[in-house]
């Protein structure tokens, strides 16, 4: 079963020429490396780092509140009473969460480059997001220069005009369609594929690939041969390892092959955790690669920051802006926006966050029911003030109340 089977479940597809035939056979077969392997979403995805990666980008993004918000001058506030609100924020369409929607999105854009999500609409309301699976979209323009979305679907091919599809595109040239990560990086996940299989043939075989038979100066009948190979098939495989082989008639076991230091295979593979991360703006640390330690920084929260910065954002950025472009009118982006909340990825430094609060608290940026909120903490009456640090008083009682007295210090003049 194909991932996408998975995510968007397995049907029958009609197609209605040969064209879409040939585009949705060249779209699943994928490319085959110089290694001779063929590197699909599927078979990438079984390469444990690929894997790593995906998950961390599709499940940390899936996992941030997406919310919209209203513009009110100079401040923002959520846009609850936006009918858009709850489709981003919290079901997309009638099967899945905002969690699973989100999180399918980005998994589409880190293998295939692109995710596409058909809309249903209501007179001008906007009411459901249905994912498409892009191994089966073709985009086209049309003589006007509108995007024309061709989709092999269940009930067989269709064209979607731009209106009706929201498209989230991957990194690219500014073209119709994204990049494909996977297909661009098929040499270096297909010899990851053959180092994986080489390795486990190895192990397989008892780390024994091949061997001789030294018999001194005797000759061997065909049936001599026979019966010397099938005593050694008892002993070959790692469920046989560690039993003891007797040799008779003076024979000797001349092993032929090389173990995994001798051919490097671990550092080969460990080196091919280093590439394949390096294709989706991983650090490998944090796909459980500790080889090597990490340049961002000592503590966590730098280290979450970078992971924010230099391979999250670029998504966020993506899907906020698509958001504004595809989702909202002309005259409602003048208005409301969508924005990521990131507070939850950098609430695990305890000391940096109560620092950060207590700066925010004494310089009249937050009051202190502000804080109590971003904690789940319930408000206290009195501490809606914005306070200063010079004597904690509210702003608007600033050059009215006296300041309080202050003791001098010993041997100070009164």
């Amino acid at each position: 079963m194909s991932i996408w089977d998975g995510i968007f479940g397995r049907r029958n597809v009609k197609l209605s020429n040969r064209d879409d035939a040939e585009t949705l056979a060249s779209a699943l077969a994928g490319g085959v490396s110089a290694s001779g392997k063929s590197v699909t979403p599927d078979t990438a995805l079984q390469l444990a780092t690929a894997w790593a990666c995906v998950r961390l980008l599709s499940e940390t993004i899936g996992t941030l509140p997406l919310g919209v918000f209203e513009r009110d001058g100079e401040d923002k506030r959520p846009a609850r009473d936006s009918a858009l609100y709850d489709l981003l924020h919290d079901s997309p369409n009638s099967d899945q969460t905002a969690a699973e929607f989100w999180e399918g999105m980005v998994a589409c854009l880190c293998l295939e480059g692109n995710g596409y999500a058909e809309k249903s609409m209501i007179g001008d309301r906007l009411v459901s997001l249905s994912p498409l699976r892009p191994d089966r979209m073709k985009v086209r323009r049309s003589t006007t220069g509108r995007r024309i979305y061709r989709y092999a679907g269940p009930k067989g091919e269709r064209e979607l005009d731009e209106d009706q599809v929201f498209h989230l595109r991957g990194f690219g040239v500014g073209g119709d369609v994204g990049l494909s990560p996977v297909s661009y990086a098929r040499q270096t996940m297909g010899a990851a594929m053959a180092a994986d299989e080489a390795a486990a043939k190895i192990f397989g075989s008892g780390l024994q690939i091949a061997g001789f038979i030294d018999s001194g100066q005797a000759r061997l009948t065909p049936d001599q041969r026979g019966e010397i190979a099938k005593l050694f098939e008892r002993f070959m495989g790692s469920t046989n390892a560690g039993k003891l082989m007797v040799l008779e008639a003076g024979m000797k076991f001349a092993p032929l092959g090389m173990n995994p230091e001798d051919a490097q295979l671990l550092m080969t593979r460990a080196f091919h955790v280093e590439e394949i991360c390096r294709w989706f703006r991983v650090p490998p640390f944090m796909v459980g690669h500790t080889e090597k330690s990490t340049s961002w920084g000592t503590g966590l929260e730098q280290q979450m920051i970078g992971f924010l910065t230099f391979s999250l954002r670029p998504y966020l950025t993506r899907i906020e802006q698509a958001v504004k472009k595809q989702l909202l009118s002309p005259s409602e982006r003048l208005r409301y926006f969508a924005e990521f909340n990131l507070e939850g990825l950098l609430r695990a430094d305890s000391q940096g966050r109560a620092a950060l609060y207590n700066t925010f608290a004494q310089n009249g940026i937050m009051d202190r029911n502000e804080i109590r909120g971003k904690e789940n903490l319930q408000r206290r009456d009195g501490a809606d003030a914005l306070t200063v640090q010079s004597n904690l008083v509210p702003l608007d009682q600033l050059g009215k109340t006296p300041p309080r007295a202050v003791q001098p210090a010993p041997g100070e003049p009164v």
